[in-house]
């Protein structure tokens, strides 16, 4: 057997076969990218933004800047008012007085937290009116009843009658002390004060303070005396007629501070 040496052989093959080792494509490398320009040229139908202008030139070009407005100074919103603390009265829990509660008084340095509408007092177990509402304070309202009392009880004894109603005046008003333009405020001011100008007797007599105290026994002079010296133990200050002219028709009666502990009184 003839033996064909092994190049000799492989070639053979490679002829018969009559196909070659291909070689393999080599991939296409990428382009090379162009040179930069200092100019950014556009694709074709496509325009690119204006390049913002230099901010140091456009000042230049408009012109100096106008001043800003100056800012409107913030709205202050009003203050909230002082709430108001109100206190039930006990002479009217417990029915020492006929009286309603008002709303509280502001005006100017004067008023009332707890005002009280005053219609009549409770005296020797009867109810007795006053000629007109006033409005006053806790104070008076608490205080008024037993002086009102000890005038109804006096009269009983010596009289034999009885107060119908008591005639009042000047109760709350924002005024200085005798209607002055100066000077300090009065009790009036803060409710703290009651003018009482006489009373009305069941036995249809009218005694008035101006009439009864220069007057006689029949005018009621005995009357408007015992009650403006029982008003001197129910109250800090008393001001009848014979303190001035101004108090020459009516009984003054406040609650007012005197001496050094507020435990004087004053009674003219």
């Amino acid at each position: 057997m003839l033996r064909i040496p092994a190049p000799i052989a492989l070639v053979l093959f490679l002829a018969l076969s009559g196909a070659a080792p291909a070689q393999e494509e080599r991939p296409p490398l990428p382009r090379e990218r162009p040179e930069p320009t200092t100019t950014t040229q556009a694709p074709a139908g496509l325009d690119l933004p204006r390049d913002r202008p230099d901010p140091m030139g456009a000042a230049q070009i408009a012109g100096p800047v106008a001043p800003a407005a100056p800012a409107e100074p913030p709205v202050e919103e009003p203050a909230a008012p002082p709430r108001d603390y109100q206190v039930a009265c006990p002479a009217v829990l417990n029915g020492e007085v006929t009286a309603s509660a008002l709303p509280p008084i502001h005006e100017n340095l004067c008023g009332l937290q707890s005002p009280l509408s005053l219609e009549a007092v409770s005296a020797n177990g009867r109810s007795v009116p006053l000629n007109a509402p006033v409005t006053t304070d806790c104070g008076m309202a608490t205080a008024l009843p037993g002086w009102v009392a000890d005038v109804d009880r006096w009269l009983m004894a010596t009289e034999d009658t009885r107060i119908e109603t008591v005639n009042v005046g000047t109760n709350y008003a924002c005024r200085n002390v005798n209607n002055a333009k100066g000077g300090n405020l009065s009790f009036h001011a803060f409710g703290d004060a009651l003018d009482v100008i006489g009373f009305s007797l069941e036995d249809g007599r009218t005694i008035t303070v101006e009439a009864a105290w220069p007057g006689t026994v029949e005018q009621g002079s005995r009357i408007i005396r015992f009650a403006h010296d029982a008003a001197c133990t129910h109250f800090t200050t008393v001001l009848g007629p014979e303190a001035n002219e101004l108090h020459r028709d009516h009984l003054h009666l406040d609650l007012g501070c005197h001496g050094q502990r507020c435990t004087a009184r004053l009674c003219e």
